[in-house]
Order: structure tokens, then sequence, then C-alpha cells
């Protein structure tokens, strides 16, 4: 089981770090704003529930070994939830209706969660190698 563990653990922090420093960064910067905006928000909840599957699945194979980690997987989804169901419809509207600065703070946010995510999933893969 370990091994499984380390691998979801491993994807979940491939699929984010690929994802918000990959995918993303290059369709913001590829493509023209009226496309690559509509793009991201399709997107969006597909990648969230990329991220809740990995780190539910995580959490679970990892209660029986390492419960602080498993925390921090969970902490992982609960923050992923909130982003999905509450930050990206606010972050959606102030889009739409053109409220530049609530856009920049809400977004931003969003990247601080992410980046804090993608850093526990890191910590998780340490602990599961030894490190």
């Amino acid at each position: 089981m370990d091994s499984l563990t380390l691998l979801v653990t491993a994807l979940l922090f491939g699929g984010m770090t690929f994802y918000s420093f990959g995918f993303a960064t290059f369709v913001v910067n590829a493509l023209p704003a009226k496309t690559a905006g509509p793009l991201i928000r399709q997107a969006f909840p597909i990648f969230y529930l990329f991220v809740l599957a990995c780190s539910l699945t995580a959490a679970f194979l990892l209660i029986p070994q390492d419960r602080q980690a498993a925390g921090i997987m969970i902490g992982i989804a609960l923050s992923t939830v909130y982003a999905r169901q509450s930050l990206m419809p606010a972050i959606n509207t102030a889009t739409e209706s053109g409220q530049t600065t609530r856009f920049k703070w809400l977004h931003g946010l969003s990247v601080a969660i992410t980046l804090a995510q993608i850093v526990a999933a890191a910590v998780v893969i340490l602990r599961l190698a030894g490190g």
C-alpha cells in the first residue's frame, strides 16, 4: 500500500504542478484573452475534481500508515472544495462584472491556495519517502 500511496500523492503533486505552471500558463500566454479566459474557466472545475479525487484517495490510503499525512491530504481536499464551490464562482462573477480589483484579489487567493496545496503534497511525498 505504501507504493500506491506514494504514486497517488506523486500524481497529485505532478498534476497540480503541471496544470498550474504548464497548462494554465501556456494557455494564458499563447491565446488571446477572449479565448484563454473561457478555456481556463472550463478547465478549472475538472482540475479541482482531479485534486479532490487524488487527495481523498491518498488520505484514505494514508490513514493506516501516517495519520498526520492523511490529515494533510484531507486539508488539501477541504481547501479544494472551498476553491471549487466558493472561490471559483466568485472569481467568475468578478470577471463577468468587470470588478478588476476584486478579481485580482480572489485570483491571488486562489493561487496562494494552490501553491500551499502543492507544498503540502510535497511534504507528504517526502514523509512517504522517509525524508
